[in-house]
């Protein structure tokens, strides 16, 4: 297997360099990747299709809409697939201005009922609280989905900033400081957003996101030409844990149990025995995934996957390897390995066990 050291991807392989990208930075999503990254490989493989079948909030599907080029994607996660699709339509500007100022001249009513959630009360001051209720609301009232949902939106990213929350690695913490108005900055994201479609114009190009399952695609046979994804790393346990807020505030979603393997059964028989429970049960679910890959792709079809791989208390698992394994079992054929950075994997008391890379798979069909 070519390894490559690419150490120009570092950052791209992170969703860092998104937060100056008009669209994309609507909304932190932290497991993401760059808009510069899929660029990359969208000059490499020049595809007239391309596929995510762990689409996140749509970075890959909004680059290709970007550069006029048709996209699905596919997600688990209700509250991503919905960033996908506010990021990715096709706006009336004239609508937009016309739902803000209506936004604007709601006066405000202190709300009947607020979460009792005792985690969503730690998380907010009673006053951004009840903002957030209120204009949530006033939001879900509008009868035109596109304006409803643009606004809803910016009320999340709002009131993720005026939260006493912050996303620490895999934990959501509480840090009780002075926050801004969320009346405030809200208002002032949406017209933010609304400037970024004036000055940014999207082409109206097809980019779909759907709640799916990687394992099981709603794609028919050979028919992607390229897939630009990144599946959940190994380790990253309850891996939307982090998304609380959003479940709970906005959506009425319980956590999820989806772990950093792709099912929810880590009692299944596997083809990875000498692995730790969790990696057998990833990679088991990820064999399934690259049979479906397999499926949809086209003869000569280019796949980047961002692979990040796995630290345990005594081993670290080398992801890409093993995928690159499963890849060429099935039929693909492995280019090159991309290795974008690394970091030291260690245990309790700082023990170094060894280091793990995060890198990118380039296949071809």
């Amino acid at each position: 297997m070519n390894i490559t050291n690419a150490p120009e991807l570092a950052d791209l392989v992170t969703f860092l360099p998104n937060r100056t990208e008009p669209i994309h930075n609507w909304y932190w999503y932290k497991e993401g990747y760059s808009r510069a990254l899929v660029e990359r490989f969208l000059k490499e493989f020049k595809p007239r299709n391309v596929l995510d079948p762990f689409c996140g909030v749509g970075t890959t599907l909004l680059t290709c809409k970007q550069n006029s080029i048709e996209s699905i994607g596919f997600d688990t996660s209700p509250i991503a697939v919905f960033v996908s699709r506010v990021k990715t339509r096709d706006y009336d500007l004239e609508s937009l201005k016309a739902a803000a100022k209506l936004a604007r001249s709601w006066k405000f009513v202190a709300p009947k009922k607020l979460p009792q959630d005792k985690w969503i009360v730690r998380a907010f001051s009673k006053y951004a609280l009840q903002d957030a209720v209120f204009y949530k609301n006033n939001i879900l009232e509008m009868e035109d989905e596109n304006s409803r949902d643009f606004l809803l939106l910016a009320l999340i990213d709002s009131a993720l900033k005026a939260s006493y929350a912050f996303k620490d690695g895999a934990y959501v913490k509480i840090r009780k400081e002075t926050r801004p108005p969320l009346k405030i900055l809200f208002r002032n994201k949406v017209h933010r957003m609304v400037k970024q479609l004036e000055t940014n114009p999207v082409p109206q190009t097809c980019a779909r996101a759907e709640i799916g399952d990687a394992r099981k695609l709603d794609v028919a046979d050979a028919s992607i030409d390229a897939v630009i994804t990144s599946p959940p790393y190994l380790n990253k346990i309850e891996y939307t844990t982090i998304y609380k807020i959003e479940n709970s505030l906005f959506f009425s979603l319980p956590e999820t149990s989806l772990r950093s393997y792709i099912g929810s059964d880590i009692n299944e028989t596997t083809d990875f025995p000498q692995m730790p429970p969790a990696a057998q049960a990833y990679f088991t679910d990820m064999a399934k995934v690259m049979k479906e890959l397999r499926r949809v792709c086209k003869p000569g079809a280019k796949l980047a996957i961002v692979i990040g791989g796995g630290c345990f208390p005594t081993e670290v698992v080398n992801v890409d390897e093993v995928l690159v394994g499963i890849a060429e079992s099935i039929g693909f054929k492995c280019e090159k390995v991309l290795a974008a950075r690394e970091m030291w994997c260690t245990r309790a008391a700082n023990e170094k066990v060894g280091r793990v890379r995060e890198s990118v798979v380039i296949l071809e069909a």
